[in-house]
């Protein structure tokens, strides 16, 4: 018999609890500062900034002439991103939307998609270059103004943050999702910024309420109004958590003969125009925008929905508050400045914090640049003592470079020189020899020696580099300040809606009608009040069940033998000539349960619900509503036991009746009171169950309805009197054989 070897044993044993956490906290962390949060300095994210990088080592300036967006996205992925080329492709034509971004970093030329949604062309049909913008934020990395790192692969290097003149961060918003966080910055108005940050230059101390004085709220590329108040504002600057209402911008148009037709002009930021216009679309095939005819997309390159109203009489006021209420005609757009501090910590930053940081940042870069300079001119300054010395005795240098085998060290020795220096009289030229090069090298000497001297106090005081940082961002605000085309802003403001809301119900226009349900479930609904004489045609095999008296603004509530409650609007119910339709179209009921009641709603009301095992309580009608397609579960049943009754609490006394036809009466107090439940035990059984349930004053009788609708008093029933789970007795003579009490609702 051949023998199974053992399995080898394992080089290395790892608890999965352990390897999975460390895993997955490398994955987190990578998210985290590689992927969706933008640093708080340059407010880029890495992939925005390999973009840009790249764009700026293939010298797409802007007054340079474009690439292929193919070119660009080829270089990102190849020497800094290495991930797929569509992201990256996508990175960059959000980056070059007007309608996406405030401030566009890219100048794209080609198809880079529409405020419809609709999406850009391939990368290889489109072209790109730098935007004025973009050359802020890159304005001075070759001057040793940040810290490079080496890329994926080791071969290039690439930097850690940009310089970021521009205050990106604010004025162009951020948005991502990370793990266990994410961020969502609203783009702001870049010369307001400027404002805030040259106060807080001069006030270190500056609270956030004066910091909004400055920084209105946000402005978005698509314009629009903001309606959030200004305390909510405050608070959400001084978090950094809040939200912001934004609504689209409109104006009423005259029409010949009184009429008139809405127009918007702008929809709110990050909403797309054709799925805004499909929404409206729907609704108002639902009918759940009674106060609205139609609605006619005519945009060209500006934006141009036009709505009608149903009628001239139609507030336009109130009109658009439905709208407002109902599409996203107006969006609420969130703000959580969660950003990487110094690239490296995750954390929420208030309105000033943003600000002070990127103020920090400029001045490091200030003090980076002027280090930078100074190397080059001491380098500079080197070389150009060295001309001078040679200019002194050029016939000497001329000799030692003619006669001498190694003229470097005999310069050197002659002339007290650097090595540096003798290196650079060896390399001139013979024109450079001629007493005007001699003057002009004297003259640069003078400057970059002032210059060097200047420098050097910057260096060492630190008001002389706020000083600096201030002028350069006033040179920033001039260039995107508000009266140039792409700094003015767009967003406006506003109160709250002067006008409160108009609920749908007041909107509709209330008129009689009666609804008909048949034995099989088809509901509908008929002009007017008929009554019961009125003869109504039905499908083969089905007849009538539930006729209610109702007003098209009221709602119908049917509860089922699952212990749900259903809500239904009157105007929603199919109306004509036909047999309607089905109920079970309209909510979620299974075709194991059916109809036990249907009824109008009136608020305020209590009903009493049971279980045909005897089961009860008394439950208030306005805990019943709920406008979902599922319904509300109220009454609880297990197993083979369903829902059986339902009746309106009027009385001062319980009647139950069961299949056993004895009749129980009680007071009403011994029954329980909650929203859901099993609720108590209301008559005893020994075979058989529940059959029906009402309330009803005991001084006035109890009265009941035979099949025919004829109705009975029974004014003395001292005998039926007992307490609640009792069994009952039979009850008294000429009482209906039925088992039931009679519709005490609507059944016919």
């Amino acid at each position: 018999m051949t023998k199974v070897a053992p399995p080898p044993e394992p080089e290395h044993e790892i608890n999965l609890r352990e390897a999975l956490e460390e895993r997955y906290l490398a994955y987190a962390l990578s998210t985290i500062m590689h992927r969706a949060l933008p640093d708080v300095r340059d407010g880029l994210k890495p992939v925005h900034r390999r973009v840009l990088f790249a764009m700026r080592q293939l010298k797409l300036d802007p007054g340079s002439g474009f690439k292929k967006s193919a070119r660009v996205v080829g270089d990102v992925i190849g020497r800094y991103h290495p991930h797929g080329d569509q992201s990256v492709y996508d990175a960059l034509v959000r980056l070059a939307q007007s309608f996406s971004v405030r401030y566009p970093l890219v100048d794209g030329q080609g198809n880079f998609g529409n405020v419809d949604g609709d999406n850009a062309a391939a990368m290889r049909y489109t072209e790109a270059r730098l935007t004025e913008v973009a050359a802020q934020l890159l304005n001075g990395i070759d001057e040793d103004t940040v810290d490079f790192r080496d890329t994926y692969d080791g071969e290039d290097s690439e930097p850690t943050v940009l310089p970021g003149a521009f205050p990106q961060l604010l004025a162009n918003g951020a948005a991502g999702i990370a793990v266990g966080m994410a961020t969502s910055i609203p783009p702001h108005n870049a010369a307001e910024l400027c404002d805030a940050a040259l106060y807080l230059i001069k006030h270190p101390n500056a609270k956030t309420e004066k910091l909004v004085e400055f920084v209105k709220g946000p402005d978005f590329p698509t314009g629009g109004i903001i309606v959030e108040p200004r305390a909510a504002m405050l608070e959400a600057y001084e978090t950094g958590r809040g939200g912001f209402r934004v609504r689209a911008r409109w104006e009423q148009e005259e029409l010949p003969r009184g009429g008139y037709q809405i127009v918007v002009t702008e929809i709110p930021y990050q909403v797309q125009k054709s799925k805004l216009v499909e929404k409206i679309a729907e609704l108002l095939q639902a009918r759940k925008l009674p106060l609205l005819e139609d609605v006619r997309d005519e945009s060209a390159e500006e934006i141009r929905l036009v709505l009608v109203p149903k009628a001239r009489t139609v507030d336009p006021a109130h009109l658009m508050e439905s709208l407002f209420r109902s599409t996203e005609l107006e969006n609420r757009f969130p703000l959580n400045m969660n950003v990487l501090s110094a690239g490296q910590v995750p954390g929420v930053m208030s309105l000033r914090g943003v600000l002070r940081a990127w103020l920090e940042h400029r001045k490091v870069v200030l003090v980076r640049r002027s280090n930078f300079r100074l190397d080059k001119i001491e380098k500079r300054l080197e070389v150009l003592e060295g001309y001078l010395k040679a200019y002194l005795n050029l016939d000497e240098v001329i000799r030692i470079i003619r006669q001498e085998d190694e003229p470097k060290p005999a310069l050197i020795k002659k002339f007290k020189l650097t090595d540096n220096q003798a290196e650079a009289i060896l390399n001139m030229r013979l024109r450079s020899l001629r007493k005007l090069e001699e003057m002009e090298i004297r003259g640069e000497h003078k400057e970059l020696s002032a210059e060097q001297k200047a420098l050097k106090s910057l260096v060492k005081s630190e008001d002389k580099q706020w000083a600096r940082v201030a002028d350069e961002i006033k040179e920033v605000k001039a260039l995107f300040g508000p009266k140039t085309a792409l700094g003015a802003r767009r967003t406006k403001f506003s109160d709250a809606p002067a006008i409160e809301y108009v609920p749908m119900e007041a909107m509709i226009e209330k008129e009689p009608v009666t609804v008909v349900c048949s034995k099989k479930g088809w509901i509908r609904t008929m002009k007017g009040h008929v009554g019961p004489d009125t003869e109504i045609k039905f499908k083969e095999g089905d007849a009538g069940r539930f006729l209610l008296h109702a007003e098209t603004t009221d709602k119908v509530l049917l509860f089922a033998t699952d212990g749900r409650f259903y809500t239904l609007d009157v105007t929603k119910l199919p109306g004509g000539r036909g047999n309607g339709e089905p109920v079970r179209l309209m909510i979620d009921l299974d075709e194991s349960h059916e109809v036990v009641e249907l009824f109008v709603h009136q608020p305020g009301r209590k009903l009493i619900v049971a279980s045909h095992e005897g089961n009860g309580f008394i439950v208030p009608e306005d805990e019943v509503v709920a406008m979902r397609r599922a319904g509300k579960q109220v009454l609880n049943v297990t197993g083979k036991d369903e829902a059986i009754a339902c009746a309106p609490v009027q009385g001062t006394h319980v009647a139950v009746i069961g299949d056993n036809r004895k009749l129980l009466i009680f007071p009403v107090k011994e029954v329980n009171e909650m929203t859901r439940g099993k609720g108590v035990r209301l008559q005893r059984y020994a075979d058989g169950g529940l059959a029906d349930v009402k309330t009803f004053n005991l001084k006035e009788g109890l009265t009941v309805y035979d099949k025919s609708g004829r109705q009975r008093n029974f004014p003395d029933l001292k005998d039926w009197v007992g307490a609640r789970a009792q069994a009952g007795r039979l009850p008294p003579k000429g009482f209906t054989s039925e088992r039931k009490f009679g519709g005490p609702f609507g059944a016919v």
